[in-house]
């Protein structure tokens, strides 16, 4: 699994805050719990992306608690971190040229929100050739009005910013899938004869 990673997209303390707003998939922080306890236990590459804001007053704004990783989400000591000021992880944080030095080519993006940075991140990642996967019930999104007034629900936003993706930047997955494949190619590695010594 070494030509797979796990991309965790902004699970800040900020994004926990009730001041976000309306979300859904409640589920979605012990689904990506999940995801990365079995990635760190396969030891297959994890990056943890931050989002640290230009923008006076955020609560991502550098020094502000909601800048901070989850508790619960904090990388390892030898996990690669990204920081980035929009919201695509692959923009001026030199991501894909240290996925392609270590010869990564296929991601699992999880995190927040579904229809902004996870969205953004994971239509780059196929643009660039990157076998994206993005874990439906691993992300989360938060209610908003759409460009017409109407208000829509973090359901509604969830699963069209997943519609988006799926079949054209992306394949869209669950967390047991994901699981799955990861533990196929675990024991396919397992299974590969030994070459002999001569």
């Amino acid at each position: 699994m070494q030509h797979t990673a796990l991309i965790v997209i902004d699970m800040q303390q900020g994004m926990a805050s009730p001041a976000a707003g309306e979300r859904n998939n409640p589920a979605a922080e012990d689904n990506i719990a999940r995801l990365l306890a079995a990635w760190r236990e396969a030891n297959a590459p994890v990056v943890h992306v931050r989002h640290i804001s230009r923008t006076p007053g955020s609560p991502f704004w550098p020094g502000q608690a909601g800048v901070e990783f989850q508790p619960r989400f904090t990388p390892l000591p030898h996990a690669h971190v990204v920081e980035k000021n929009v919201p695509d992880c692959f923009i001026n944080t030199g991501l894909e040229r240290w996925l392609h030095a270590r010869g990564i080519t296929r991601l699992v993006m999880v995190g927040v929100s579904t229809n902004n940075s996870v969205e953004a991140s994971a239509r780059t990642a196929g643009n660039l050739g990157f076998a994206t996967q993005v874990v439906a019930d691993a992300t989360f999104a938060f209610a908003k009005r759409d460009y017409a007034g109407n208000q829509r629900s973090a359901d509604e936003v969830h699963w069209m910013a997943l519609a988006n993706l799926d079949g054209e930047y992306a394949q869209v997955v669950q967390t047991d899938e994901a699981l799955a494949a990861l533990g196929a190619a675990l024991r396919n590695i397992s299974a590969a004869p030994v070459p002999a010594i001569v």
